[in-house]
């Protein structure tokens, strides 16, 4: 069984900064990407940013220069640095990890039950 938690949502000002964490966890042979989308209401999940396991990024651009994303291999957790914060950023952040269980030979990708964000005074 593989699972994939979030944490680290929250209220936050207009401005501010806030970062976000997923782990997986569970029967894991290997993970490769690991990454981060957000829905909005109303509005279809979009990517916010991926790392794989060598360390290459790639961001959407509505967050290029205010979130950074990074990743603790040992730990099989991937971090996103929120940075000037936005109303518009206010969605719920799911984590998605590409994953081969030890029991399978296949890859799937396992979300998260996602975090709210909510950006406003």
């Amino acid at each position: 069984q593989v699972q994939v938690m979030e944490s680290g949502g929250g209220l936050v000002q207009p401005g501010g900064s806030q970062r976000l964490s997923c782990t997986a966890s569970g029967s894991i042979f290997s993970i490769n990407a690991m990454g981060w989308y957000r829905q909005a209401p109303g509005k279809q999940r979009e990517l916010v940013a991926h790392i794989i396991s060598g360390g290459r990024t790639n961001y959407a651009e509505f967050v290029k220069g205010r979130f950074i994303i990074s990743r603790d291999n040992a730990k099989n957790t991937v971090y996103l640095q929120m940075n000037s914060l936005k109303p518009e950023d206010t969605a719920v952040y799911y984590c998605c990890a590409y994953i081969r269980p030890r029991e399978s030979g296949g890859w799937n990708n396992y979300w998260g039950q996602g975090t709210q964000v909510t950006v406003s005074s």
